[in-house]
């Protein structure tokens, strides 16, 4: 009699492909990358392809150019005169290699204020200034909505009226920018708002930097910063109200940097986080 022949294994299903973390429940919480999975010893794909897109958004907002005169144009339908100006940085990939460059006005554009604050007005409480950074996105989102949100607080602000030079949109811009135009507009205090570096989840964050008595020559301990502004962090309207905090209180004691400490509610602009479930945040009560 001849053997039977070998029976083929029984089918089985296949383990799945990826393996889930036993944290996953974080990811409701938080932007971050964390409780991937795995599938093998590597990421998922879909996690490895989102990691990717973020990274070309992240280069995308540096090099995105600066709308400087939609920017203009948006000022003025809210009644503010601007002043478009430049860096030293002639172009991008200057203002990359050569910061320093980006800390300065181009010839041109000193010239430009030197005119605006010597047309006989007296010297000005405050000026605004407008920069692309390392995200034009974050400036074109969020800068003019932030811009109208403090000049309406301080307008309605019963204890002192400020005065406000014309708003300088600065193209391949640094932070120090704002020194040398408050310096030269003979402004008390200058706030500058400009583009952050990107980050893997935020390619859209927009920085204000409150400087009192600008100089050229400062360093970072005489600015007053409030980070990640955007619709995923810190909201428009929490950040006007803080702003509005620290320039009363910076007017007040003539002081900024770590002299003025931010004492509104670290918490306030976060309550859609909150109102989410976040066991991070302390809830209402």
């Amino acid at each position: 009699m001849l053997p039977k022949p070998p029976q083929p294994p029984s089918r089985l299903l296949p383990p799945a492909a990826v393996t889930e973390s036993h944290w996953q429940a974080l990811r409701q919480f938080t932007q971050a990358r964390v409780a991937l999975g795995r599938a093998g010893h590597s990421l998922p794909t879909a996690a490895h392809l989102a990691f990717q897109l973020a990274h070309a958004q992240a280069r995308d907002a540096v090099q995105l150019p600066l709308d400087s005169v939609g920017l203009g144009t948006a000022l003025q339908a809210l009644g503010l005169q601007s002043l478009l100006l430049h860096s030293a940085a002639a172009d991008r990939t200057t203002y990359l290699q050569r910061p320093d460059l980006g800390r300065q006005l181009d010839a041109r554009s000193h010239q430009t204020l030197v005119t605006q604050a010597f047309r006989g007005s007296p010297a000005f409480d405050l000026a605004l200034v407008v920069a692309d950074g390392l995200s034009a996105r974050a400036v074109h989102q969020s800068a003019v909505a932030l811009v109208a949100a403090t000049l309406q607080r301080l307008q309605a602000d019963p204890e002192a009226a400020w005065t406000v030079a014309p708003i300088a949109v600065v193209e391949q811009a640094r932070v120090a920018v704002g020194d040398e135009i408050g310096q030269t507009l003979r402004a008390q205090a200058v706030l500058l708002l400009i583009g952050e570096r990107p980050g893997l989840s935020s390619p859209d964050s927009l920085g204000a930097y409150l400087t009192w008595a600008p100089r050229v020559g400062l360093t970072d301990a005489s600015r007053n910063c409030l980070s990640n502004i955007r619709p995923a962090g810190l909201s428009v309207d929490a950040a006007a109200a803080k702003l509005h905090a620290l320039l009363t209180q910076a007017r007040r004691r003539q002081c900024s940097g770590v002299a003025l400490k931010d004492e509104t509610d670290p918490l306030a602009g976060l309550a859609t986080a909150a109102e989410r479930g976040n066991f991070l945040l302390p809830g209402p009560g």
